[in-house]
């Protein structure tokens, strides 16, 4: 197979990113497959130490972040995260560069050959299988994990990391992992193991205490951003912004004052909890100075994340993709660019939350542009224009991403800028209007 061959064959197995996962449970997502699938390869998931990382919201920045500091800190990196903004390259890196073509077909070939022996395995686990790969035979020093889907029954949560990371909580996916916070905070605390270090991010009451006793039940130490580590927002602009992180439980060398080129108040709160997790690393004699986390942090590339395309007239492109991270995305717009109002582009994919979105969004607009990705899963533009209706609002239909942001700029006023949201679908596509593939 080619490049092409390999990628259309991954997508030829049962794809949950594209089509609705109908039911979350073991018959349909299955460790024990995983599992099985791994030891055809020489388990390579147990070759190389690792961080994982779960979460509603943030776990991808998270991610980022600890990647960045840990190859600052010299150390050999994988990186593996999904979905993708716009190569399946991105998912699968090597010391802060994508995966090459030519490994992608070898690798995915191997796994074919032991996907014959193991009926049932979807894409994700096959791609999970081949990041494994990549990591064993590249010989990396730590690998950065990103679940998939929840935690509890995620492909990746077969590996068994130095340290568990559980970012901000909030409501998606209810209609698989749960109708509360304590639930969904029980699918994502699946990724705790016995006597392995927890960091959590800062959550609601009613997650919080899951996830603390999950860590009790099974030995593994927690800490928790908002209580053993605060932090202090700076100073902000255009380009980003620094905040002072502190220990409150007993003294770190990370301690101190950093600065990261993403916009937004929530990025403190991922860059915190990733310093949180570097320090159980630094603790357990991983050699992370709190210079290497600066540059780390300083040097950190996550786009699609309330990414500025352009100043003049001012564009503004977020992943927003549920109710709680459109409320983030509209509290930092107002932080960042206050008094500004706003020309929404949106569009959504079928199983997400969107009245919850645009009561969060069209308080700060003036004029909406519904449009559609070209992923399977995306609303049509006459649905969302009728679901702006019944949010009490009005919208014009475009038919793709690129018309639909040329009529933005058609309709921006003076004082106005163009906020581009709905899913990380939608954001590639704008970006990739803008000349940005990377």
């Amino acid at each position: 197979m080619n490049y092409s061959e390999t990628i259309a064959y991954l997508h030829s197995l049962t794809d949950y990113e594209k089509r609705r996962i109908e039911r979350y449970s073991p018959e349909t997502l299955d460790l024990t497959r995983v599992n099985r699938l791994l030891d055809a390869l020489g388990q390579p998931h147990t070759r190389f130490p690792s961080v994982h990382i779960a979460g509603t919201k943030g776990k991808g920045s998270t991610a980022a972040l600890i990647e960045s500091s840990l190859r600052a800190a010299e150390l050999r990196t994988g990186l593996y995260t999904s979905p993708h903004l716009h190569t399946f390259r991105e998912r699968i890196q090597v010391d802060g560069q994508l995966i090459e073509r030519e490994d992608v077909v070898t690798l995915v070939e191997e796994v074919r050959r032991a996907i014959e022996h193991v009926p049932g395995i979807t894409t994700f686990e096959a791609i999970t299988a081949v990041g494994f790969l990549a990591f064993s035979r590249a010989d990396v020093d730590i690998a950065v994990v990103e679940v998939g889907l929840g935690g509890r029954l995620d492909a990746t949560n077969v590996i068994q990391p130095e340290v568990s990371v559980i970012t901000s909580l909030s409501l998606d996916h209810t209609y698989l992992l749960g109708d509360t916070l304590a639930e969904i905070a029980y699918e994502k605390g699946g990724i705790v193991k016995p006597d392995v270090p927890v960091v959590v991010a800062p959550q609601r009451t009613e997650a919080l205490e899951v996830l603390k006793r999950i860590g009790e039940k099974r030995g593994a130490p927690v800490q928790v951003v908002g209580e053993d580590w605060t932090y202090e927002p700076g100073p902000t602009e255009l380009g980003g912004q620094s905040f002072i992180i502190s220990n409150t439980t007993s003294h770190s060398q990370l301690e101190g004052e950093y600065w990261i080129p993403l916009l937004g108040r929530h990025q403190l709160e991922n860059s915190a909890t990733a310093i949180a997790a570097l320090d159980v690393l630094r603790q357990e004699g991983y050699d992370i100075s709190a210079e290497a986390v600066r540059d780390g942090l300083r040097g950190v590339h996550w786009p699609g994340r309330m990414e500025v395309l352009s100043q003049e007239p001012l564009i503004v492109a977020d992943c927003a993709h549920n109710p709680y991270s459109a409320k983030t995305l509209r509290e930092a717009v107002k932080d960042w660019f206050p008094n500004r109002r706003w020309v929404l582009i949106y569009g959504a994919s079928a199983d997400k939350d969107i009245p919850g979105m645009l009561k969060a969004l069209l308080p700060i607009c003036d004029y909406v542009i519904v449009t559609r990705s070209e992923h399977p899963r995306a609303v049509s533009p006459v649905e969302l224009a009728d679901q702006v209706a019944d949010a009490g609002g009005g919208a014009e239909i475009s038919v793709n991403v690129p018309k639909a942001i040329q009529r933005g700029l058609d309709v921006l006023k003076p004082g106005q800028g163009l906020l581009v949201t709905g899913s990380i679908f939608l954001v590639a596509e704008a970006r990739a209007a803008f000349g940005r593939t990377a």
